[in-house]
């Protein structure tokens, strides 16, 4: 039996490593350089902090862990990945310390599985370096993440690729490098082969950033979510990502990891949570005692650890399947920590804030930022309602109807059929009664 909940010491020793790394420089550092300075260039002034605890990591091994060996990282998998992860999503500024920053870390896998040499020497190495920053511009404002609805087109011309189009919520494009662009290549072909992916660095002519919207209160000077328009963008041949007719496979790759990394981050938000709701409950007196001792409060405890419990849980599980079988081989499983992570931190965070009272809903509370964060979570990488279809059709392949009128487990026939089954028995005990 290969059934075990734990890990190994000395993997555990550099969780323990990163969890107190974490909690002497990278917390402290989201308080001296707040959102959304993390998804910034740095200047030199911050390279002054940043690159020495970059190093630290580097030197504990645990830089990049996403990646294989060969670019870096350590080829963890994704069970030491989440473990590691739950720690990292302490702090807004630990991925980009440990080279695991959002939407860095899934560019950086697909240019890894569908890179050439060429294109990882140009945009792979210094992503990984920590250099440049990174966009993926995939989802329209007409068909939000729906592929089969897209309309920015890309076709051949004697010189390369020629890309036009709108796209929206392309997230940090106003400090990437390069941007990863989804576009119809044959509107003819089935759905799921018209699209290509195209590397365009963020300087080619015609890229034009028509706003940046902020979110959920967020100061406009920080907003980050950019509305593009490509007007007639020429790339070289280089410039296409994959295959041809591949976009969709190459975008699978990517949000599926995405999914699951954003599910893993979320343990560790809730797991604040419930020790700010722990704490609050045996700190905080009303109406002659503690909040502690009211039977509600313990109730908001007890479910709150329930459902956290439940959702690290999946997050594993569905990191193991993934380490078997590849994402592709963990799709509801990945849906079903995308929908489970939205409704538990929705949950928990409530609850937070709900017992610190007017202190919760304010900025003095780092739980008024985990509150403006929970719409994101049931939108981004695909609304809830589309992770719970893909749960339900993937259950649903491999059920068959029931042969006839009635259920399979309707009970008249199935009595019967075991009251003859086991007749002479049946006859023996009551005989004896």
């Amino acid at each position: 039996m290969a059934w075990d909940f734990s890990t190994e010491p000395e993997f555990q020793a550099r969780l323990d490593w990163a969890s107190e790394f974490v909690r002497a420089e990278c917390e402290p550092l989201d308080l001296a350089l707040p959102h959304p300075h993390e998804f910034q260039p740095p200047t030199a002034e911050v390279r002054k902090v940043i690159d020495p605890l970059k190093q630290q990591v580097r030197d504990q091994g645990l830089w990049a862990c996403h990646l294989g060996p060969e670019l870096g990282g350590q080829g963890y998998g994704q069970v030491k990945l989440a473990l590691l992860n739950e720690i990292l999503g302490r702090a807004s500024w630990a991925p980009v310390i440990f080279g695991t920053q959002a939407p860095d870390t899934g560019n950086a896998e697909i240019l890894a599985h569908y890179g050439t040499e060429e294109q990882k020497q140009r945009y792979l190495r210094p992503l990984l370096d920590g250099e440049v920053f990174s966009c993926y511009s995939m989802t329209e404002p007409h068909a939000g993440s729906d592929p089969k609805e897209f309309r920015t087109r890309a076709w051949r011309e004697a010189d390369g690729w020629v890309i036009d189009g709108q796209k929206f919520f392309s997230s940090n494009a106003r400090n990437a490098a390069f941007l990863i662009v989804m576009a119809v290549t044959d509107p003819q072909a089935p759905p799921y082969e018209q699209m290509s992916m195209f590397l365009v660095p963020a300087d080619t002519p015609g890229i034009r950033i028509e706003r940046n919207i902020a979110v959920m209160g967020d100061p406009a000077d920080s907003a980050m979510h950019a509305l593009i328009r490509y007007d007639h963008v020429r790339v070289p041949p280089e410039s296409l990502l994959g295959e041809e007719g591949g976009g969709f496979r190459v975008a699978q790759t990517r949000l599926g990891g995405g999914r699951i990394h954003h599910a893993m981050r979320t343990v560790a938000t809730c797991t604040r949570a419930l020790d700010m709701m722990c704490e609050r409950a045996l700190s905080r007196r009303t109406q002659g005692g503690l909040l502690a001792d009211k039977q509600l409060v313990q109730a908001a405890i007890a479910d709150s650890w329930t459902q956290l419990a439940q959702l690290r849980l999946m997050v594993l599980y569905t990191a193991w399947v993934i380490d078997q079988n590849a994402t592709a081989g963990a799709r509801k499983e990945i849906a079903a920590c995308k929908v489970l992570a939205a409704n538990v931190l929705h949950d928990i965070v409530y609850r937070a804030m709900h017992l610190h009272g007017a202190l919760g809903v304010t900025d003095e509370m780092p739980l008024a930022r985990m509150w403006q964060a929970l719409p994101s979570m049931g939108i981004v990488d695909g609304p809830t309602e589309v992770h719970q279809v893909t749960i339900a059709r993937q259950l649903l392949k491999d059920r068959e109807p029931s042969q006839g009128a009635w259920p399979s487990r309707w009970l008249p026939p199935r009595v019967e059929e075991s009251r003859q089954r086991y007749a002479d028995a049946i006859e023996s005990v009551v005989g004896n009664l």
